[in-house]
């Protein structure tokens, strides 16, 4: 896996905190561990183990094999190393290690009364775990002749006292003991020792004392991650410094030549190859220079990178072992944001950080080589130089706090478009964009504001650094020439002198920046310092050790609460369940039923009592969680493949109907979040994946709700019950369905997070208690009829049936989806009409359909093809246009202001530099120059005119650069609000983000300072070439070939580099999507025990991503040498010509062109360094004009069509001729409907799969537009309307609900425009009342990120009274009954019952029971209504909704 292209494909050279001093290694060898040690830098590639030849079992350092979901020992206040150590990493312990493999005791030797307080305080405090940390294995005591010590006997020392050199492997720890987290671990502290570094370690310490120094020095020190990547990066850095040392001495030897020069210039008699040497000499000490100061940059971008990588990787491996309170407290939008934007500024950073030393010694010898020319003078400068300091180190610490600020509302403004974007349907549905547009825009007024107060400075702080270099040289002449009249300032002196500012100039302008960027790292540091630094979940909460024989689960007294400071969530929790027991868990909705499975895996906090889980578990999420990957690999999920498993379990999960239907079959790409999977289809997968990873413990979380009744029974019988694949697993189901229970072993009911009765189904009824009453209400509606005569082909057709349209019919956004399903559909229902029909034509209909052309964009016949298309890359030069519609958002009239300004400036400065040359040529009369008082004043007018100008034209950018940035971002939310459903179906979410916060911050705050770089250099080289040239004629002619030569490299370059930048932004996605995927199922993830091979794949995509950017360092030097080769000619070439044309010219003029030559390679490198740059970012302008400019919905108001206020009021509803398709080229989803619906009517919408019923809901909120025909509503076309008009004025309880973060009150009315007595009276109505009037924030209880901290059903109430607050004429219900218990079911519908009494209500119902008393009854078909009448009406006539009636027993 080495790529050719990565020989730095970054390891995550571990880093760990605590004091490092050599880097190890851990390879685990059948049951040893040998640490090798490795000399400094090296790096080893993927896979290149020493030992990988003969280790079988050598999959990842120990620490990832246990089968504890967080067996890496980092406690709460840790980086833990093991987390940062990834395959083949180097992982560094310190030389002092002794508490090194955590003192780990057998069981029995633990102390007495540490019991699961020393738990909880472990976690507390800040105490770290070496990789070794509780190796214990389950319960079997240590054999005696391998414990050195009766304390430790993990303690691992360093081979012969820790000196570099042969790993010789340590105690030969047999296999359990290092695989598994034992419990006497659990219960221990274990903490690095901190030794202070320089001690060796000796064999003679003795155990005993490293456990007394573990608990002294336990709370004294907070990790510091700045520690760990100094340690781990440090050394190598320091290779690159040395370089950078070189060559600060080599660049003070071309002034002193170019003294010498201008002395033989004024000897007219010394000898020609005197003048040539001396020209040579500049050139090869240039050359030099060059050469070396690229090794250096070569050496500080590689540290950059692996820096990036190393920070990426800890951040991913801790978001998989981050508590679920310390994940509410940073969004996805937030990690994410820290690992894109904050591991970026490090790499940023490292590049300059030599600057900090470099910079002090380059002014230290400058002002060495002043004293020497000018004296004592050369003090006032430094005044001016130091009395500058303060002013920027003011400006600095400023623009700090800015940043900060500026931080923040960045953060919450991506967090807030991370949810609009996720619920973008619902806003749509609500018509409640405006609110939110306008609270993003909000938030945006705030960070353009931020960011215009720190623009101010900035220019302050250029017009201080540009004007320094030039103030001291005033002030050191200007003293040099008052001091003494014999003082006689000669073009030797002012030349050199210049040239010497000239190298002030740049450790100068760097030192401000690199504090700057210090400052800003700093606020990175912290907030990646303290994201580590969160609470881990303890490893050890749930107990793996063996538990009372015969049994698997095992729970004692326990309470439980999502985070240290909330109040528990369940109490007092005593559970024993017996191997292969099928135990269901039944409540009601926010009973604390998934806080019971979440428990079980270790996800919650356990407050007090013992929990223990014996075997490996399945977990299947009651919302399911789907990967990015095709549906075998959702499945298989890391498992070996097994054909004959896999196909049965694809039948017994109801799947194998559903991949005929999928385009790829098991090849079809799922996308983001299960998007082209119906809810039905995504929690089967869930459940698929489950059963195949052949677990010993199976926790469910409700995963029958979201399927239709008929399949939920299939599933049961065929997976889950008594008789189904899983019998003799122990299974726990969470489940609202009341008709499984007879068939379980047990039953757990909750009450408000208690366990209130528990027993077998016939205990319960016995005890009569609440569950008895419950079961009474309720088993009657559901009535069980197994009804065997079912024909078989109706039973397939029925499993074929299953709920695609459950989620919407949006999921099917696929051209061959769609009719592959139709295609399907059409055959069942032929076969069921007529009992099978001839083959042939089946066929003959599928080659037809065929043939029918797929819209272009997406061709789908390859099975392998990809429903979300990989993102474009544009190629070849950036247009014009670009540049062009950037300026004209910064406004053309300020462009050209700002070049005016920038022309003005290098005007001035030449002028400055001119009069000087002028100055050192006037005559000496006795000793002395006349009218000195006068030179000063016109070069120091000049000088300060140039700084003046400088500030106008920097502040005058960086507004213009605001204005850009304001009008950017505001069109391309505008247009993402306005942009159709179908756009978000086929675009990853975070393709999108990534336009809002990777382009938008380009535009913010990299675009503005690089034009204003490209600017200042592009000027300062064209006023070299116009010196050289006036002072030495010459010139013109090397001008020419040097200039192509320059353009070449620069195109050949600027080509290359916009290239690889493109290629590295669009490989940078995927890792940020992976990250946010992983974050979303990392319950998931640890449930499996997967978090190793999500690391891998994480370290992949980072690999693949370096694999563009580390090419594009190389290419840098590449470029930097080849350009400061030509500028170094330049320096050849003046030097020569001055020599040749020595008898005409005088020592002022050549003093002025070599000491513009010698300034000029570092303006060329940054020029074309600058034009690349600006290629590259001004991209982002491209990249988001693009997502402005998609193509956009019907108006939201149409002026002068709006409808009357009350609207509809009658609420009658009538297609007419309606057809519709999802979109272009693809087949009709319905067919010509005609219907009419009368005021108050309500409707029940049932049929298979497919039929349309959700596309039905969505044409009537214009989602969907039509392809023919219309829909009317109290006699008004919908199609002529404004959406807005239309959308208020429909009321839709969805099916996924979705929650926005932020207040409750604010999530039921966004616009503010109802009462808080109106809103008590929603919530009273849609049962809520209670439990937002126990929260003590009442109306104002913030709801995290998606309602996390709602329950499902929760969710939906708050859903429900939404819908009750804007009581509209119609109501849409797309039955979403699926997460909700039978109670809070029949409360909904009783609420809908009363409350909508006179309204229209439409429901897509998956439970007919519900829909039986409706006025009528819709049977779609294939896009067609197959039948609509009453419901007796209907079971009389013995058609398609008789047959689904008697499948679930109501006929």
């Amino acid at each position: 896996m080495c790529k050719p292209l990565s020989p730095i494909s970054a390891r995550y050279v571990g880093i760990a905190s605590v004091p490092l001093q050599e880097q190890t290694l851990f390879i685990s060898t059948g049951g040893t561990e040998q640490r090798k040690h490795l000399p400094r830098g090296l790096i080893l590639p993927w896979g290149s183990h020493p030992h990988r030849a003969r280790s079988p079992t050598l999959a990842a350092p120990p620490a990832f094999q246990c089968p504890e979901p967080h067996a890496h020992e980092g406690r709460p206040g840790t980086f833990s190393p093991a987390l940062m150590a990834t395959e083949g990493c180097l992982r560094r312990p310190h030389r002092g290690d002794k508490g090194r493999a955590g003192a780990s005791r057998p069981e029995g030797a633990r102390a007495a009364g540490r019991g699961h307080g020393a738990c909880r305080r472990r976690r507390q405090g800040g105490s770290e775990g070496g990789p070794g940390a509780g190796r214990c294995g389950p319960g079997e005591p240590r054999p005696a002749q391998e414990r050195p010590g009766p304390a430790s006997p993990a303690v691992r020392r360093g081979p012969g006292g820790g000196e570099r050199g042969g790993g010789e492997a340590r105690f030969p720890l047999p296999w359990p003991w290092r695989c598994s987290a034992g419990p006497a671990s659990g219960k221990e502290d274990v903490t690095y020792r901190k030794k202070s570094n320089h001690v060796l370690n000796h064999v003679g310490d003795g155990p005993d004392e490293a456990e007394v120094l573990i608990r002294d020095k336990k709370h004294n020190r907070k990790p510091s991650f700045l520690k760990a990547l100094l340690r781990t990066f440090g050394p190598y850095f320091l290779i690159g410094s040395f370089f950078k040392l070189i060559q600060d001495l080599l660049s003070f030897v071309n002034p002193q030549l170019l003294s010498v020069l201008i002395s033989f210039i004024k000897n007219k008699d010394a000898p020609a190859w005197w003048g040539f040497l001396i020209a040579a000499l500049m050139f090869t000490c240039a050359v030099l220079q060059t050469l070396i100061l690229h090794q250096h940059f070569q050496y500080c971008f590689v540290t950059g990178l692996r820096l990036r990588t190393g920070i990426t990787g800890v951040i991913y491996r801790k978001s998989l072992v981050i508590t679920n309170s310390a994940k509410r407290s940073s969004t996805v939008g937030e990690i994410v944001n820290l690992m894109s934007v904050d591991a970026q500024r490090f790499m940023d950073l490292v590049t300059f950080l030599n600057m900090l030393w470099s910079a002090p010694l380059q002014i230290f010898l400058a002002l060495y080589f002043l004293w020497q020319a000018l004296g004592p003078s050369v003090l006032a400068g430094v005044a001016v130089m130091v009395l500058l300091i303060p002013l920027n180190s003011a400006i600095a610490i400023k623009t700090r706090a800015f940043q900060v600020e500026q931080m923040r509302y960045k953060d919450s403004r991506i967090k807030l478009m991370n949810e609009i974007l996720g619920g973008i349907k619902v806003l749509k549905l609500y018509a409640w964009e405006p609110s939110f547009s306008e609270k993003v825009l909000e938030i945006r007024r705030n960070e353009l504001r931020v960011l215009k107060k720190s623009a101010y400075l900035n220019s302050l702080s250029t017009f201080a650094w540009i004007s320094a270099p030039f103030l001291v040289a005033l002030t050191t002449f200007a003293v040099y020439v008052s001091v003494d009249e014999k003082n006689i300032l000669d073009a030797e002196k002012a030349f050199v002198s210049l040239s010497l500012f000239n190298i002030l100039k740049f450790p100068l302008n760097m030192l401000p920046q690199v504090i700057s960027n210090i400052a800003q790292t700093s606020v990175s540091l912290k907030r990646i310092q303290q994201f580590l630094s969160h609470d881990e979940l303890d490893p050890n909460c749930v107990e793996t050790k063996v538990i009372a024989p015969g049994y698997t689960i095992c729970v004692k007294n326990a309470t439980f609460s999502w985070g240290k400071d909330l109040k528990p969530s369940l109490k007092d929790i005593n559970l024993l369940v017996p191997s292969g027991a099928l135990v269901a868990v039944v409540g009601h909705v926010g009973c604390g039923k998934s806080s019971l499975v979440s428990a079980l895996l270790g996800e919650m906090e356990k407050l007090e009592g013992e929990v223990a889980v014996k075997g490996s578990v399945a977990y299947v999420p009651q919302q399911a969680w789907i990967q990015n990957a095709t549906l075998k690999d959702n499945i298989l999920f890391g498992q070996a493949p097994n054909e004959q498993k896999y196909q049965n379990v694809l039948e017994a999960c109801a799947l194998k109907t559903d991949l005929e239907v999928l385009p790829g079959g098991d090849q079809t790409e799922i996308g983001e979040k299960g998007i082209n999977l119906s809810g039905g289809q995504r929690q089967r997968v869930s459940l698929a994946r489950a059963v195949f990873s052949n677990s010993d413990i199976y926790l469910l979380d409700d995963p029958l709700s979201a399927v239709d009744s008929h399949v939920a029974k299939h599933i049961f019988d065929k997976v889950i019950g008594p008789d189904g694949v899983l019998k003799g697993k122990t299974r726990i189901l969470v489940t609202h369905g009341i008709g499984f229970l007879p068939q379980v072993d047990h039953i757990i009911v909750l009450v408000d997070g208690k366990i209130s009765e528990m027993g077998s189904y016939q205990d319960l009824l016995k005890q009569n208690k609440a569950f008895a009453e419950f079961l009474r209400n309720y088993a009657l509606d559901e009535g069980i009829e197994e009804d065997e005569l079912t024909m078989v082909e109706e039973e397939e057709v029925l499993l074929a049936e299953d709920t695609l349209s459950i989620h919407t019919d949006l999921a099917d956004n696929e051209p061959v989806t769609n009719e592959a399903r139709k295609q399907f559909l059409r055959q069942l229902s032929v076969i069921s009409s007529e009992g099978g029909e001839c083959p042939n034509k089946m066929s003959t209909k599928r080659r037809v359909c065929e043939k029918k052309p797929a819209e272009p964009p997406l061709p789908r016949k390859n099975p392998n093809e990809k429903l979300i298309q990989a993102e474009t890359t544009e190629t070849g030069t950036v247009k014009l246009t670009v540049f062009w519609q950037y300026m004209k958002a910064v406004s053309p009239v300020i462009s050209l202001a700002i070049c005016f300004l920038y022309c003005c400036q290098n005007a001035a400065s030449i002028g400055a530099n001119v009069w000087l040359s002028d100055w050192t040529n006037e005559p000496v009369i006795n000793g002395t120059q006349h009218n000195t008082s006068m030179r000063i004043g016109v070069y120091a007018a000049l000088g300060l005119l140039q700084g003046l100008i400088v500030f106008v034209s920097s502040f005058t950018l960086a507004m213009g650069g605001i204005n850009a940035a304001r009008t950017l971002h505001t069109a391309l939310l505008e247009n993402k609000l306005h942009t159709p459903q179908s756009f978000y179906d086929t675009t990853p979410t975070g393709r999108i983000i990534n336009r809002f916060s990777k382009d938008i911050y380009v535009i913010d705050e990299v675009i503005p300072p690089t034009i204003l770089m490209f600017l200042g250099t592009f000027f300062t080289s064209l006023s070299t070439m116009i010196v050289i040239i006036a002072s030495t004629p010459l010139f013109a002619v090397v001008i020419v070939p040097l200039a192509i030569l320059y353009f070449f490299v620069q195109r050949f370059y600027v080509a290359t580099s916009r290239q690889l930048k493109r290629l590295e932004s669009v490989s940078r996605s995927p890792i940020y999507s992976h990250f946010s995927e992983t974050i979303s199922g990392a319950s998931v993830i640890r449930a499996y025990k997967r978090q190793k091979s999500f690391v891998d794949i994480s370290d992949l995509k980072v690999d693949e991503n370096q694999k563009s950017y580390y090419p594009g360092i190389v290419s840098n030097r590449w470029l930097g040498i080849r350009v400061e080769f030509v500028g170094n000619c330049i320096v050849l070439f003046a030097a020569l010509f001055a020599v040749i044309g020595k008898n005409s010219l005088n020592a002022g003029l050549v003093g002025l062109s070599v000491s513009y030559a010698l300034q000029v390679t570092l303006s060329l490198n940054w020029m074309v360094r600058m034009t690349s740059d600006l290629e590259t970012n001004i991209v982002a302008v491209e990249r988001i004009k693009e997502y402005s400019e998609t193509e956009t919905e019907a108006p939201w108001i149409i002026e002068d069509k709006s409808p009357p206020e009350d609207w509809p009021s009658k609420g009658e509803l009538e297609f007419v001729n309606y057809s519709v398709r999802y979109r272009k080229g693809l087949d009709l989803v319905l067919k010509d409907l005609n219907l009419q619906v009368h005021g108050g009517e309500k409707i029940g919408i049932v049929g298979r799969t497919g039929a349309g019923k959700s596309s039905m809901t969505l044409c009537l909120f214009r989602i969907l537009e039509a392809a023919k025909g219309e829909i009317k509503i109290d006699g008004v076309r919908i199609s002529e309307i404004g959406l807005h008009d239309l959308r208020s004025r429909l009321t839709i309880i969805p099916q996924d609900p979705v929650l926005f973060s932020g207040t409750l009150r604010m999530n039921l009315d966004p616009f503010n425009k109802y009462s808080d007595e109106e809103i008590w009276k929603a919530l009273e109505l849609s049962h809520l009342k209670r439990f937002v009037s126990s929260q003590p924030s009442m109306l104002e209880y913030e709801c995290s990120e998606g309602g996390e901290n709602l329950s499902v059903g929760q969710r939906q109430l708050v859903c429900l009274a939404r819908a009750l607050l804007r009581k509209t004429r119609i109501l849409i219900l797309d039955e979403a009954t699926a997460a909700i218990d039978l109670e809070t079911d029949d409360l909904i519908q009783m609420t809908i019952r009363t409350q909508f009494e006179d309204c229209t209500v439409l429901t897509i119902a998956h439970r007919l029971n519900t829909i039986m008393d409706y006025t009528r009854i819709l049977v779609l078909d294939n896009g067609t209504i197959a039948e609509f009448d009453t419901p007796a009406n209907l079971i009389a006539s013995k058609g398609i909704f008789y047959s689904m009636a008697k499948d679930a027993g109501l006929a």
